[in-house]
This record gives structure tokens, sequence and C-alpha cells, in this order.
């Protein structure tokens, strides 16, 4: 009950369809099994509610909330909801992510490019932008957003790197401009997991086999040759979002089986 009594708002809480769980379902399941309500956020209705289904099935308390993070408006309706059913929100988890259509610099086209930062980046931005003030008259808050180490490391993917990097500068700045409120603000960089978004999407393509994109993913991590799961990444956000984490900010916490060891 590491979260008793406390609200949390998990954006990106359905998933892909895939045999495994994603980043965003296993952080909101986690939550509630650790004592919170949970409004689930997704822009797929049937996908919320799955997770809200698998929630309230162990007893825990969850709510479904249908939304398009890049819509400012959606984003007021999430916080004004989740005030109205729960009464407030001590914490935020955004965990929304794509990197569909990214290419090189030279070769991306410019739609690519925007729609990959509106829904890796901007869609952070708006949702912080309308839970901060609550939190702020709650004088208590934490907001943990989903990076990934492509942040940090070299890779052809010229948006979602640049995307990724974005986060922890604008997680920086929310860390730094609302400390004295008393919300905490840090950044979680996952490497390679072994997700449907991360697995699925290279399984489903001609020539390839989902036990050889395993397999492959696996050689990459240094700790164990074994990709990690949506449940390191729920752990971890178990961690800062609890009372266990009150006096650390602004960090960016790589989840990644020591992946970005190698950097540099």
């Amino acid at each position: 009950m590491r979260l008793e009594n406390k609200v949390a708002i998990v954006t990106g809480a359905g998933q892909t369809p895939g045999e495994t769980i994603g980043n965003g379902r296993a952080t909101a399941v986690l939550f509630a099994r650790e004592g919170a309500s949970v409004l689930v956020a997704d822009r797929r209705a049937d996908s919320a509610q799955e997770t809200v289904d698998m929630i309230t099935a162990e007893g825990g308390t969850a709510s479904a909330f249908t939304m398009d993070v890049t819509s400012a408006e959606d984003c007021q309706r999430m916080v004004a909801t989740c005030v109205e059913r729960y009464g407030r929100i001590d914490i935020l988890h955004n965990n929304v992510g794509i990197g569909a259509g990214d290419k090189g610099v030279t070769s991306i086209s410019e739609e690519a490019w925007h729609r990959i930062m509106d829904v890796n980046l901007t869609s952070m931005l708006l949702t912080c932008k309308y839970v901060i003030p609550v939190m702020r008259e709650q004088a208590y808050g934490v907001i943990t957003n989903i990076s990934s180490v492509a942040a940090w490391a070299s890779t052809g993917m010229v948006a979602y790197k640049t995307s990724k990097a974005g986060i922890l500068a604008l997680t920086q700045n929310i860390a730094m401009g609302n400390a004295r409120y008393g919300i905490r603000a840090n950044v979680i960089l996952p490497g390679l997991m072994n997700t449907p978004m991360a697995v699925e999407g290279y399984a489903n393509m001609p020539g390839r086999e989902r036990e050889e994109v395993i397999a492959s993913r696996d050689a990459m991590v240094p700790l164990g040759k074994k990709m990690g799961t949506a449940w390191d990444v729920a752990y971890a956000a178990l961690f800062l979002a609890s009372d266990e984490a009150r006096f650390i900010t602004g960090v960016n916490l790589p989840v990644d089986g020591g992946q970005s060891i190698r950097i540099g």
C-alpha cells in the first residue's frame, strides 16, 4: 500500500495488442495494487477499459477516460474528470509515445516530424500544464514522464530521439519551477523492453519471426542478455511516485539493463 489514498492519472494505460503487457498498463495495474485510485487514460476506449477491468478484478479502484493527449481540450477534460471522480490528483504518469514514420534528417517528412513531436513531447507539456495548477493548490504532486535511452544513444530516428531528449529538458524545467509547491518531477528512460509496442511491430514485418526479433534485442542488453519487461518500468515508477522518493526530483532514471553505460 505504498500509494494508499493517492489518486493517479496514467496516460497511455491501454496498450498495443500483443503477447506481453505494455508499460502504461503495467504501471496502472501496479499503482492500483499499491492503493491508488487510477484514471486510466487512452485514445482507445476498449483498451483503456480492459486495463480498468484488470484492476477492478483484483479489487482495485480505476475508471477509464478516452482522450487524445495532443488535444489541449482533452487534457483539460482529463484533469476536470479526475478531480470530479476522485477529488484530487497526486500522481501524473505520462506514458504515451510513438515512432512510426521516423527516418533520418534528410528523409523524414514534415508530417511525420510534427506527429511524433506532438505525441511524444507536446502531449506532456499539455498534461502538465493543466495538472500542475491542481497540484499547486494541494501543495503536493508527483509527475513522472517516460522518455527513452534513445535520448542519449545514437539512433537514425531523428524525431524520436529529439522528442525523447526534449522530455528531459521539459521535466527539468517543471522540477525546478515547481519544487517550491511541493511538486516533484522525474524521468524514466526505458531501454530495450519486451513490450507489445517494442516487439510486435518488428515481428509483423515480412521475413521476421517474433522469436528472432526477441533474440536479437535480448543480445544487445548487457545485464543478463535479456530485455526488461513493463513491470521493470512500473516498479521504477512506483518508487518515484511513492513517499520513499520524497527527496528526489529532476532525476533521469535509466531502466535499461546497463544499455546506457555503453553510451559514449
